[in-house]
C-alpha cells in the first residue's frame, strides 16, 4: 500500500514538474525573448532600431538640399543621451565650422524639420548642429576617396589576415578597393580591403 502511494506521489510530482517547465516555456515564447551575442533582446528593440533609421533618412531627405557649399552634411544621428532625445546633425566645411555657423545653420535647418509630415518624432527632442571633429566618419565612397593620403580607422565585417580592424594611411582607393599602409608591431605592411567588407570607416588621430 505504501509502495503504491509512493509511486503515485512520484508520478504526481513528475507531472507537476513537467507542467512547470511547459508553463515557463510558454511564457518565454509569448514574450519572444531571444539571446543574441550574450545580450537579451526582443522584437521591440529591433523595431526601435528600424524607427530610428527611418527618422534619420527622413531628416536627411529634407536637410541635405538646404545645406549649401561651402558646408557639407557629414552625418545624422538620433538617439537618447541621458534622459533626452538628441537629433545631432554633423556639418563641416574646409576650414572647419564656427559657433556662428552652427547658429546660422540651426535657423535654416529647424524650420525644414517641421515640414516632415506626419511628424516622425515620437517625443520631444533637442536639435544639435555640430562638427564631426577630427575623427569624422567616412560613410560614402566619395568620402573615402577624399581621405586618400590621410590616417584612417577601418572596421570590417570579415577578417583579413586575421584582423577585423586596421588603422593606418590610406594610400589609394581604386576600383572599390582600399589600399592601406599600417604598422604590424615594428614592421610596415600594406593591405587591400574590398569596399564591400568595410563596416565602418573614419578619420583617425595618429598617436
Amino acid at each position: 500500500m505504501k509502495q503504491n502511494f509512493k509511486k503515485k506521489l512520484e508520478v504526481r510530482l513528475f507531472e507537476c514538474l513537467c507542467f512547470t517547465l511547459l508553463l515557463k516555456s510558454a511564457i518565454l515564447n509569448n514574450k519572444n525573448i531571444r539571446k543574441r551575442g550574450g545580450e537579451i533582446s526582443s522584437p521591440l528593440a529591433y523595431e526601435e532600431v528600424d524607427a530610428i533609421a527611418t527618422i534619420v533618412e527622413l531628416v536627411r531627405e529634407v536637410v541635405e538640399p538646404v545645406i549649401e557649399a561651402p558646408f557639407e552634411l557629414v552625418d545624422i544621428e538620433y538617439g537618447k543621451i541621458g534622459s533626452d532625445m538628441i537629433l545631432s546633425i554633423f556639418v563641416d566645411k574646409p576650414e572647419g565650422i564656427t559657433l556662428n555657423d552652427t547658429a546660422d545653420l540651426t535657423e535654416i535647418i529647424s524650420p525644414v524639420l517641421d515640414t516632415i509630415k506626419p511628424d516622425p518624432f515620437p517625443e520631444q527632442y533637442f536639435l544639435e548642429i555640430t562638427s564631426p571633429g577630427l575623427e569624422r566618419p567616412l560613410k560614402t565612397k566619395e568620402a573615402v576617396a577624399g581621405a586618400v593620403g590621410k590616417y584612417i580607422h577601418v572596421g570590417l565585417y570579415q577578417a583579413i589576415d586575421k584582423q577585423k580592424v586596421f588603422e593606418g594611411t590610406l594610400l589609394s582607393f581604386e576600383e572599390d578597393e582600399l589600399t592601406m599602409e599600417y604598422m604590424d608591431k615594428t614592421r610596415k605592411k600594406t593591405v587591400q580591403i574590398p569596399y564591400n567588407l568595410v563596416s565602418k570607416a573614419r578619420l583617425a588621430v595618429k598617436l
